[in-house]
């Protein structure tokens, strides 16, 4: 499954204080509907990433109802973006473990 859109960086304290972007409404469903068979447990999916030049592996955190992608402080840094900045993101769902 592979996603391209648009969000906004925000800041979300969390269990650990990070930047995240949402996925939007359609692709957070269709994310939902394949979770069992790709999530490796606690529901986060794995996922491949890209900002502009920087791609990236990591995993979608789902909060209600829709998934949070986790931006890394060194894709931030290689981007030059931060909280408020609007972003295109490119987002291929993996398998788990």
């Amino acid at each position: 499954m592979n996603f391209t859109f648009e969000g906004e960086i925000f800041y979300w304290r969390g269990p650990a204080p990070y930047l995240f972007v949402a996925v939007p409404d359609e692709p957070s469903q269709e994310i939902k509907a394949v979770a069992a068979v790709v999530s490796y447990g606690w529901g986060v999916i794995p996922v491949r990433v890209r900002i502009g030049r920087t791609e990236w592996k990591t995993s979608l955190f789902p909060k209600q109802g829709r998934y949070l992608v986790p931006i890394r402080v060194s894709v931030q840094e290689a981007e030059a973006i931060g909280v408020g900045d609007e972003v295109e993101i490119h987002l291929e769902v993996t398998r788990g473990r």
